[in-house]
């Protein structure tokens, strides 16, 4: 039955037409990070398709199967990025009618691409369900056909042909890395893959905080995450998809998670080995080949990973050049307790002189002691950052390492302030809600006039989300009320009271 699958998976591969819209991508070498890696490391760029990803494989081989009734009628998709342009693209060529249902926190980057090949847009709700369930309701009402990103045959055959150009181009690889969200990609390459040469591996790579695939494989049936993260947006599935889960469930060899930091890492690999800057997504795969190829030891393998995709608003690369010297553990950052006395901070400057600052935040805390936002540059990873601990401890120094913390890195780092002597009911959190025009004013009028505010940050960065930083004072008794409240929000939220980086900085 398994081998049935697969044949028919692979018949229809080969009998695809992505080749009247797409393009055969080049695999190359990435000889930089070969050398790191003592492994040759190929990427696929896919990239370089004429909507800068792979989805348009999918979108028109399911499109060019449609009936001529079907194409009078006019299709439409929900999307809020490269499926929609894939669709909008292929809709162009064969000179189809296209709705594309977009998210209101859609970059606008991608809008006006969709626009410019001549689809109709309709904007709907903030996140991708909002904009799916009003396209099905469209697509009912206006008798639509609709064009799912990943959960079709037809559309798993045409991501398949990523991996047949592999077989042709690297016959002797070892693994592929391959980047996973709803899983049509991954679907197809192991079709592909394992029919023809099962001795390949075929790894999925997806963000620590959006595992889908990893969570769906350990329960041994498809979960629906409560929430996802939304920094590898073009990932960020709740629920891997029906079809492609009945393959993957069969014939993946392995899964590996990956942490923001190290897709920035990887995003800045790209960048110095072709001069190409990848969206995160499209950099997953590569940081999934640094990271198993470190933990499993590798040498002397071909090693492949995909570039899928470079959709990336400009804006968002000040947050990734943050993140990535941290990622490939270029960087760590702590916090650290000097006294406070006459010559104590003269005495720690002369302690780290040698050694590479990437940032130094200074705060008086009281009489007896000061706080310290320490960024150190490390040139041999992991070995200089146990070495500079060492030397912390052999000099008595108390450290906190905020090197993984995420609100340090998100929040902390930019708003070094101090305490309130008098501010004893603050409780901290962190939101994450849907960025738009106008959307912080809507957060702050949600939040009302209930709590007071006692501090607030926020930062956008270029992405689809805001990202903000709030203290609310919470006398005794209103905590359950305020957690209600939390819930009817609606928002991703994380209590961060008990923070070391809140708790010694602000």
């Amino acid at each position: 039955m398994q081998n049935k699958q697969l044949e028919d998976y692979y018949k229809k591969i080969n009998e695809s037409s992505v080749y009247d819209v797409a393009i055969e991508t080049p695999l190359l070498p990435m000889q930089n990070l070969s050398l790191v890696c003592n492994n040759e490391v190929l990427i696929k760029r896919e990239d370089l398709q004429p909507i800068f990803s792979f989805k348009l494989r999918g979108a028109y081989n399911k499109i060019s199967q449609l009936t001529k009734d079907e194409l009078k009628s006019g299709i439409i998709a929900s999307s809020a990025g490269n499926h929609a342009q894939g669709v909008a693209y292929s809709a162009k060529k064969l000179g189809i009618k296209a709705t594309i249902v977009m998210p209101n926190t859609t970059p606008p980057i991608k809008v006006k691409s969709v626009i410019s090949y001549g689809a109709k847009t309709v904007l709907f709700g903030d996140m991708y369900d909002d904009a799916y369930m009003h396209a099905q309701e469209l697509a009912k009402k206006e008798g639509l056909t609709f064009i799912h990103p990943y959960d079709d045959e037809a559309v798993i055959a045409g991501q398949g042909t990523v991996g047949l150009e592999l077989l042709k181009q690297a016959p002797d690889m070892d693994i592929i890395f391959v980047p996973v969200g709803g899983g049509g990609l991954l679907a197809g390459i192991l079709a592909a893959i394992k029919y023809k040469n099962p001795k390949i591996k075929v790894v999925g790579v997806e963000p620590e905080n959006a595992a889908c695939l990893f969570a769906a494989l350990n329960a041994k049936e498809r979960v629906i995450l409560k929430q996802v993260g939304i920094f590898a947006d073009g990932v960020a599935v709740k629920q891997i998809g029906e079809l492609p889960f009945k393959v993957i469930k069969e014939f993946i060899d392995d899964v590996v998670l990956v942490s923001t930091d190290e897709i920035c890492a990887a995003i800045k690999d790209i960048f110095e080995n072709s001069r190409t800057i990848a969206e995160p997504a499209g950099a997953l795969s590569l940081a999934g080949l640094k990271k198993y190829a470190d933990e499993q030891s590798l040498n002397d393998k071909k090693l492949v990973c995909i570039n899928s995709g470079a959709n990336i608003n400009f804006d968002r690369l000040r947050h990734i050049a943050e993140r990535a010297d941290v990622g490939e553990q270029k960087e760590a950052i702590y916090s650290i307790t000097i006294p406070e006395e006459k010559g104590g901070f003269l005495k720690f400057c002369t302690f780290i002189k040698k050694r590479s600052i990437t940032e130094f935040n200074y705060r008086y805390c009281d009489d007896s002691m000061a706080h310290l936002f320490v960024g150190i540059g490390l040139d041999n990873g992991i070995d200089d950052k146990l070495a500079f601990e060492r030397n912390l401890d052999e000099q008595g120094y108390d450290y906190t390492d905020l090197t993984d913390n995420e609100l340090a890195k998100l929040h902390i780092r930019h708003m070094i302030g101090g305490k309130p002597k008098v501010l004893t009911d603050e409780k901290v959190y962190r939101f994450q809600f849907p960025e738009r025009p106008g959307a912080l004013m809507e957060f702050l009028k949600t939040m009302g006039d209930r709590w007071n505010i006692s501090m607030f940050h926020y930062r956008n960065h270029g992405s689809a989300y805001g990202r903000v930083f709030v203290g609310i004072q919470l006398p005794i008794g209103e905590t359950t009320e305020f957690s209600e409240f939390l819930e009817k929000l609606n928002y991703s939220y994380f209590d961060e009271s008990k923070n070391q980086a809140y708790l010694q900085f602000l």
